[in-house]
């Protein structure tokens, strides 16, 4: 386990390494998950291992610190992302990022254009979101105000999502749940979508083959973004149908 303070308080991000060749790949969860869990088997695969591969925790998740005084926006988190590879010595990484962390990869390409060469987007946010009471995920945690999540809310979420999300859900702490949920369904303005689109490094953007048609597409694949449906798979691409996911990773990796 690798870890770096990443903030003024000396809170710290950690992050499980593979060793390999240069340059380095990047995996981020997303929210309330831990890239170990979900980016292991990934990381291993016959057509994506051998690459120096770090698997990042984010602030307020998995085995990272989890602050209290963190604002948890996704420009914060993109932020301390970097933070932490200038601190592993990782420029120009290739980063996979899932749903969460897909929105947090592309602000962090954007800000920190020297930390990002390549994108492989797995089923990223990429607008702002409605709040949902009693819905699951991120629509359904911002629609509690933070007092009502710390009271009651952080349990009925985990009823909510089930035992497989609930099972990293518990790692995070309550108040970087909710304000990561809250800043994910705000987005940022530019939008994630418009960000991506403005960004000049090679990008892919993974979905399920079963939300086809996928909003905005001509308009992602006109500006180079290659969008590429998987099929036999629900938002967890990359546990639900590991073989396909490697292939187009891989691929998107060598997009040029």
């Amino acid at each position: 386990m690798h870890s770096t303070a990443v903030t003024p308080e000396g809170d710290r991000i950690r992050w499980v390494e593979l060793p390999g060749e240069e340059p380095a790949r990047v995996y981020l969860h997303g929210l309330g998950a831990t890239s170990p869990a979900y980016f292991a088997a990934a990381a291993v695969h016959p057509l994506l291992a051998g690459r120096r591969s770090l698997l990042i925790d984010m602030l307020g998740h998995g085995h990272s610190d989890r602050p209290t005084h963190f604002d948890y926006s996704l420009e914060s988190h993109a932020d301390t992302v970097a933070a932490a590879l200038t601190s592993a010595g990782v420029t120009g990484a290739e980063v996979v990022a899932h749903s969460m962390g897909g929105s947090v990869a592309i602000v962090l390409a954007d800000r920190h254009p020297e930390s990002v060469s390549r994108l492989v987007l797995v089923d990223a946010n990429l607008d702002p979101l409605p709040r949902v009471p009693g819905s699951g995920g991120s629509s359904g945690i911002a629609a509690y105000t933070e007092e009502e999540f710390l009271a009651g809310g952080l349990q009925e979420t985990l009823d909510r999502v089930g035992p497989h999300w609930a099972s990293t859900m518990r790692l995070a702490g309550p108040e970087a749940l909710h304000r990561s949920a809250l800043r994910l369904v705000k987005g940022t303005d530019p939008t994630m979508r418009e960000l991506l689109l403005d960004l000049k490094i090679p990008r892919t953007f993974l979905l399920p083959e079963a939300d086809l048609p996928f909003p905005g597409t001509a308009e992602l694949e006109a500006a180079g973004v290659g969008v590429v449906p998987i099929p036999d798979c629900g938002h967890n691409i990359m546990l639900d149908n590991p073989e396909a996911f490697a292939r187009a990773t891989a691929e998107g990796l060598g997009r040029d």
